[in-house]
């Protein structure tokens, strides 16, 4: 009786509910991002900037589906301080990536995370597609998981951006 008159309160609140029973924000890992073109990327040196780290692989088929979105969100965003890093999983031939990002002319940073240290510093990422949207100061603001809404996204994505 109790879970469901707490349920009840919960549900009576709404948003405000949510917002007095939330944990605080998660830091992001500090990471280091090998990308294919050899440069390494600190998640700190990302700072001042909104990110979306996304964990995929040319195997998965909603990865590949999501591309062209990522790509017109990076193309759209990037002036006003939007950075993408796709880290491309553990099990993904390093050939397949560089031929997927070859071909589809991606414009953003693309990692490859040979041994999963990146993976397991974000929770032990082992499905596709995961993405974390991470705010200017570093906090994780949003786990995407699979399937989104690209509306919602975006409105979360505007509202880190203008913050």
């Amino acid at each position: 009786m109790k879970k469901i008159f707490a349920a009840a309160v919960l549900i009576a609140l709404g948003g405000l509910g949510f917002w007095l029973f939330a944990t605080p924000l998660a830091q992001a890992p500090e990471v280091t991002f090998s990308t294919l073109s050899g440069k390494q990327v600190k998640m700190s040196e990302l700072r001042g900037k909104v990110v979306l780290v996304k964990f995929w692989a040319t195997s998965c088929v909603t990865c590949v589906a999501q591309m062209p979105d990522n790509i017109d969100n990076y193309n759209t965003y990037r002036a006003q301080g939007f950075e993408i890093i796709a880290v491309a999983m553990q099990y993904d031939p390093a050939n397949y990536v560089i031929n997927f990002v070859d071909t589809r002319k991606i414009p953003f940073p693309v990692a490859l995370d040979t041994v999963g240290q990146v993976a397991r510093a974000f929770g032990d990422v082992k499905l596709t597609p995961i993405a974390f949207l991470i705010d200017k100061n570093g906090q994780i603001l949003k786990r995407y998981l699979g399937e989104y809404n690209k509306t919602e996204f975006r409105s979360t994505l505007e509202k880190a951006l203008a913050g």
